[in-house]
């Protein structure tokens, strides 16, 4: 190996090299501010509601239901898993506004940002219902419902609320000790959200997401059931937060940075410490 006081190619290598290493290193503790994590909260609820409401919409669209309810249920968690691993270091990934609520109440969300967060994520799920809507029209055919039978509105009203403590109780579970991405959130997550589905989704449509529902819901114009999807998903998280609490106690910085997102670097963006005073 070439000595770099002899040679000044290789000393300028191994300098370069020094310098790249701390500057990732640097890099790698700031933060994403609050802009970019807003924008990948808009874009994954966008890609999250085009798909689960897709589904019925191009069904009513094409006729004869091409679209079998085992992949309309299979494909938002797979996409889910996707964007874990494409987009959670970059906002936590929450597209859901129960999962806020639960990274928040868990106490390792900012409270400053749950509004912004919420709003960017309903923006989202309009944006995407009014995609479909332009392109296939009829986009009511992609929203959820409560099972039509006598106290169904209740009935889907429990399910959202059971089936979304389950759903938070997973994403708070692998964010705790890491971040949510990599195998354990983004397979976890992503299978949760499609096996709650194959069992559930015809009672309630299996949202777990009041953005998934409101979406098409307001470009629709048909708000039927609309309060269970926000009261069943907000009411199952608390549940949710209420459980890890009490099996695991206090959170520690692992899950923070988890919900917050933050594993990958980006240059010249405030420290942790500086974005959440």
């Amino acid at each position: 190996m070439a000595d770099p006081a002899l040679d000044p190619v290789a000393g300028n290598t191994s300098s370069l090299g020094r310098r790249y290493f701390i500057r990732f290193e640097e890099d790698t503790l700031r933060q994403r501010p609050l802009w970019i994590r807003l924008i990948i909260e808009f874009l994954g609820t966008f890609v999250l509601v085009t798909v689960a409401a897709g589904s019925g919409v191009i069904n009513h669209y094409v006729g004869n239901e091409p679209i079998s309810r085992t992949a309309a249920v299979i494909a938002p968690g797979a996409v889910v898993m996707a964007m874990i691993y494409a987009w959670g270091p970059l906002s936590g990934l929450h597209i859901n506004p129960a999962v806020t609520f639960a990274f928040a109440a868990r106490g390792v969300f900012p409270t400053k940002w749950i509004v912004p967060y919420w709003v960017v994520q309903l923006a989202g799920a309009i944006c995407a219902a009014l995609f479909l809507e332009v392109m296939f029209g009829d986009v009511s055919t992609g929203g959820n419902y409560p099972i039509n039978t006598p106290g169904g509105e209740w009935k889907s009203m429990v399910m959202e609320l059971v089936l979304t403590a389950i759903l938070v109780s997973v994403i708070l579970n692998t964010a705790t000790g890491g971040r949510s991405i990599g195998h354990n959130a983004a397979i976890a997550v992503g299978s949760t959200v499609a096996l709650l589905g194959l069992f559930a989704s015809p009672i309630s449509g299996a949202s777990m997401n009041p953005a998934r529902t409101l979406g098409p819901d307001i470009v629709g114009n048909d708000y039927t059931g609309w309060w269970l999807y926000i009261v069943g998903p907000l009411v199952g998280a608390a549940i949710a937060v209420a459980i890890i609490g009490a099996v695991r106690g206090l959170p520690d910085k692992d899950e923070l940075e988890a919900a917050e997102g933050g594993a990958l670097p980006m240059t010249g963006t405030p420290t942790r410490e500086k974005a959440t005073e």
